[in-house]
């Protein structure tokens, strides 16, 4: 069997609860409704951590952050760490990144043999948390409220100027695709910034939402209520400087949603483009993590709760039927399957992950172990880690209390039953997993180690000459269009697709 075009959509802080069975009904997203309606659906995915780069160098290596060491958002990710790319470019496959990775390092490709646009975030260690400073706000960058007071309407802003790009660029590398100049089968890989916050979008997407239902406020729950993590989740936001209303609420919800109908647009360009260029792929859509949206006071993610770590994951292509998959699945499942796909050995790729393949799965048979998160960024004192098996979320932290919830009867996380003696038998089985997985002291001891280190080297690396890593994309002039070292008729014809209409 041929090796497949491989197109991946990724998305920014789209949350899974939203697409239980593709996008819920109340969502202006044509493009996503057809594409779930041709997919293999994964109602309850989960990221590997509910943070841009951590997540995203987990769905890149299939690793946890505890292997990859990228442990918060300007985290060096280690040149060596093989990754879904490494893997399909040793398998004779081009792969091309158009968006978003937010890779922290020097190492601005990781497997791509090419990038088409630059970051929309830095590539230095200026973002590093610190474990040393317990309770401290860094303002200058760490999340703050006024993204919900803010929400609002305009026609460009900062994001949609990155994410118009990003979908123009990888619009125009299909039509160059096409013409067949590059035998190899190919990787695309396009990944947006929205519908991350601020909630601002353009009116047109806005107006879709007027008067929605979904738009009301989630039940309030009392700081005092709140579990460790989530009021230090709260103190890192600076909740107390902001008065939230009821209708900030509405704006910020309406903008979310209203920037989901806008990537649906976006999504739209591409999927046209690679009809109209006749080309074949499989296609994977994916977030890098959820969001929060008032659901438990809390905004934006870093949390394990259902709204911040479950994505949206549906992948369709040739031989795949459409179907739901309601097992839990995790982000890191990627590499091997994208392998599988592949037709690479997955001898040669599960040594390096933390993931399995979901070809069985996708073909209705196997299984899928449980799902492993981690989170050791803002808003926390130590490492968390979560493991989800059935109904069952279970939540561990050396300086919190454990938490254990039930899904089915408690889908919106209300009810801790890790200090209920019913349950006990439930938590230590838990225990004994998380423990068989995790050194947590040693896990620890590493994050504070390189938090430790980065903070030196961004302090020094910004003394004297300063030499950025933020990725430069090149377009060689010389070697575009017309110019005096081609002939004119043959360049005219190799560039027409299709040729002969």
């Amino acid at each position: 069997m041929a090796q497949p075009n491989i197109l991946i959509l990724m998305v920014d802080q789209l949350t899974g609860t939203l697409f239980d069975d593709g996008p819920a009904d109340f969502l202006h997203v044509p493009n996503l409704r057809e594409l779930a309606a041709r997919s293999v659906r994964f109602s309850r995915a989960y990221c590997a951590s509910p943070l841009c780069s951590p997540s995203r160098a987990s769905f890149m290596a299939g690793q946890l952050p505890h292997r990859t060491g990228v442990y918060d958002n300007a985290a060096n990710f280690p040149a060596d760490a093989p990754c879904f790319t490494h893997h399909l470019r040793r398998a004779g496959y081009q792969t091309t990144l158009s968006g978003k990775m937010h890779f922290a390092g020097p190492d601005q490709l990781h497997g791509f043999e090419e990038r088409l646009t630059t970051d929309i975030y830095p590539s230095d260690f200026g973002w590093t948390p610190d474990y040393r400073k317990p309770g401290e706000r860094i303002d200058w960058w760490y999340h703050n409220l006024g993204s919900v007071t803010g929400a609002g309407v305009a026609e460009i802003t900062n994001q949609m100027e990155f994410d118009d790009d990003a979908a123009h660029q990888a619009c125009q590398k299909l039509y160059d695709l096409s013409r067949g100049h590059d035998p190899r089968p190919w990787c695309l890989t396009v990944s947006f910034t929205h519908p991350h916050d601020p909630f601002v979008a353009r009116r047109k997407y806005w107006d879709l939402y007027d008067g929605a239902d979904a738009l009301e406020p989630p039940e309030k729950v009392a700081y005092e209520a709140l579990d460790a993590h989530s009021r230090r989740l709260l103190d890192s936001v600076d909740h107390t400087n902001f008065d939230i209303t009821d209708a900030h609420i509405r704006r910020a919800r309406q903008g979310y949603f209203a920037n989901i109908s806008y990537i649906d647009d976006k999504i739209g360009e591409i999927l046209r483009t690679l009809n109209d260029t006749r080309q074949d792929a499989v296609i994977v859509f994916v977030s890098d993590h959820g969001e929060m949206l008032g659901e438990h006071g809390l905004w934006f993610k870093m949390s394990f709760f259902e709204e911040s770590a479950r994505v949206p994951l549906m992948i369709s292509g040739p031989g795949l039927r459409p179907a739901r998959v309601d097992q839990p699945v995790s982000t890191l499942d990627l590499v091997p399957t994208l392998a599988d796909l592949a037709g690479i050995p997955l001898s040669e790729v599960l040594p390096w992950t933390d993931g399995e393949s979901l070809l069985p799965l996708m073909h209705g048979t196997g299984g899928r172990g449980p799902v492993p998160m981690e989170y050791a960024a803002e808003g926390t004192i130590a490492p968390m880690v979560g493991l989800i098996d059935g109904p069952w979320k279970y939540i561990a932290c050396a300086a919190d209390p454990e938490q254990l919830y039930n899904l089915d009867s408690d889908p919106r996380e209300r009810a801790n039953l890790a200090s209920d003696p019913a349950f006990a038998p439930i938590l230590q089985k838990f225990q004994a997993m998380a423990m068989a997985r995790w050194d947590l002291t040693a896990f620890d001891a590493e994050v504070r180690q390189s938090q430790a280190r980065r903070w030196i080297i961004y302090e020094a690396l910004r003394q004297g000459s300063f030499q950025p890593w933020d990725y430069q994309p090149h377009r060689p002039a010389s070697d575009r269009y017309m110019r005096n070292h081609m002939d004119l008729n043959a360049l005219e014809d190799a560039q027409r697709f299709p040729r002969g209409e």
